[in-house]
């Protein structure tokens, strides 16, 4: 049977591995650092879809939403697709021993901004962690399913050096007990790796989510799509907190209210209700329930007004004990810091979280060359790939839902369409490498990406701005390959030039828009 190797252990990587794993074929799972250190895990809100497959005016409905909130860029044969897989992919996560939140004995569904109905599974407030529990046993009771923690993908091995078009053959990893170099042979090559918000000052992602997998993949021949489009969560905690903490939508979705510091204090001096005095309301008619696009740029813009460092989520018209039991884990965090669901008002502001483009990808999730033919043995599934699902901003808990469509739909792939042709693969050529012995270059240049995507390709951009960052791009990128022609791989070091790479992409797609559509939002375009 054939070996596939799988580079990242969230939702989309852990169900393909165990969809390969019951065709018999042998899987290797890299990931970076412990297996649930990845986006999945850090996911609160759910996973939406419609179970039923007879409710053919639910599933138009999820349909409708996705579009909308695609802002006309979203590709329809595709969501037609997963909107009408989810009932089965949900099944195939129950049956793995994921237990989503219920009402009784029926599910109970909540919702989110840009959903007209309720449609959302969840496990309270730790959806994702639900998830990738499930999954990880279920892995865990492989024979045939490798698990590889602490190892790095550095780079994708084609089966004939400088030609994409004959596919891939392994990949070449840098295991970070030893700090070794280590090829592995592989039929194909499935990258699940996530996103790249740590490109950001301020990400509601893991440490993790570097475009590592992204920018292996570009190295090796494969073309990116819609790389403009970054999504910014509206609510990541302020406060006292060393890292951003996301604040599920689910809460605006039981009515939770975002006001800024006036009309806070309207809302304290006043008899009307949060909604009528929130500052979303001037942005879209569904005010603080909007899409995120949307409630991100209303926040980004009236904080540069304002010149405060946050607006603020307010609860205290719910009921207390019912927000307590719905989302445990934020409350718990909030503790921490002197702060209750129920009470107070909460300061919150944008936070980079989603990477709605990606890998271009074809309907089974096979990587495409710029020529648009798949690279044979390379498959995207789940953040790193741009299935055209999302459009030009993602509607909220489809992600998940994606990423465990495009899983089945690559595994399938694979199982239908075999490769067993392990070929030797070459060892990493070391020689007159050093040992990189300062860190400090690499730690500057690191804050003054994030600085500059920070400053200069975020929520609201313009044509000067990206400019600006496309040069600061180019000499950080000239700076760290300097770096990395004579040095032997480390973590910091292959983690900088992925994400260079990946800003790279992120600026120049934007520098070529000239419509506002989405995420991407150019006051130069207004």
């Amino acid at each position: 049977m054939s070996r596939i190797v799988v580079i990242g252990s969230g939702i989309a990587g852990l169900f393909a591995a165990l969809r390969l794993d019951e065709a018999g074929h042998d899987v290797v799972i890299i990931t970076k650092q412990r297996p649930k250190d990845s986006s999945t895990n850090w996911a609160q809100g759910g996973i939406a879809g419609i179970l039923d497959k007879t409710d053919g005016e639910g599933k138009d409905a999820h349909i409708s939403d996705t579009l909308a909130a695609g802002d006309g860029l979203c590709d329809e044969t595709v969501v037609r697709l997963v909107v009408e897989e989810a009932g089965d992919r949900i099944r195939d996560l129950l049956k793995a021993g994921v237990q989503f939140e219920k009402d009784g004995q029926e599910f109970h569904f909540v919702k989110e901004g840009g959903h007209t109905a309720r449609r959302i599974l969840h496990a309270k407030d730790a959806t994702g962690a639900e998830i990738e529990r499930a999954l990880t046993e279920a892995v865990s009771k492989s024979d045939k399913i490798t698990m590889r923690p602490h190892t790095l993908g550095v780079d994708l091995i084609q089966r004939q050096h400088g030609d994409p078009s004959k596919g891939i053959k392994g990949i070449w990893c840098l295991c970070l007990d030893s700090g070794e170099m280590e090829a592995i042979s592989a039929d194909a090559v499935l990258i699940a790796t996530g996103g790249c918000g740590q490109l950001w000052e301020r990400t509601t992602n893991p440490s993790v989510a570097t475009g590592d997998g992204l920018a292996m993949a570009l190295r090796a021949g494969a073309s990116s799509k819609d790389m403009a489009f970054f999504q910014f969560h509206p609510t990541a905690l302020m406060g006292d907190n060393k890292k951003p903490f996301l604040i599920t939508e689910a809460l605006r979705g039981e009515g939770g209210v975002l006001l800024d510091s006036e009309g806070l204090k309207k809302y304290r001096n006043s008899d009307l209700e949060p909604e009528e005095l929130s500052f979303t309301l001037d942005f879209s008619k569904e005010g603080s329930l909007a899409t995120r696009d949307v409630v991100a740029r209303a926040c980004d813009q009236k904080m540069k007004i304002t010149g405060e460092d946050n607006v603020w989520l307010v609860t205290d018209h719910l009921d207390t004990q019912n927000l307590h039991d719905h989302f445990p884990t934020i409350e718990g965090r909030l503790n921490k810091i002197g702060l209750s669901l129920g009470r107070d008002p909460l300061p919150v502001a944008p936070a980079a979280h989603y990477m709605v483009g990606g890998l271009k990808v074809d309907i089974d999730g096979r990587v495409l060359m710029e020529n648009g033919e798949a690279m044979p043995g390379l498959y995207g599934i789940g953040e790193v790939a741009c299935t055209g699902m999302h459009g030009a901003n993602r509607l909220a808990s489809n992600s998940l839902l994606e990423a465990v469509v495009f899983a089945n739909k690559a595994s399938e792939h694979f199982i239908k369409n075999p490769i067993d042709n392990i070929e030797d693969v070459p060892e990493w050529r070391a020689e007159g490498m050093l040992e990189l012995e300062e860190h400090a270059p690499l730690i500057r240049d690191l804050e003054t990406l994030r600085k500059t995507m920070t400053d200069d390709v975020g929520i609201v951009r313009s044509f000067s701005r990206l400019e600006r960052a496309n040069r600061m791009l180019n000499l950080l990128s000239g700076e760290v390959d300097l770096i990395w022609r004579k040095s032997l791989p480390t973590r910091e070091l292959v983690e900088l030039r992925n994400l260079i790479l990946v800003a790279n992409l992120i600026t120049d797609d934007a520098l070529s828009r000239d419509e506002n559509r989405g995420l991407h939002w150019n006051k130069d375009l207004i």
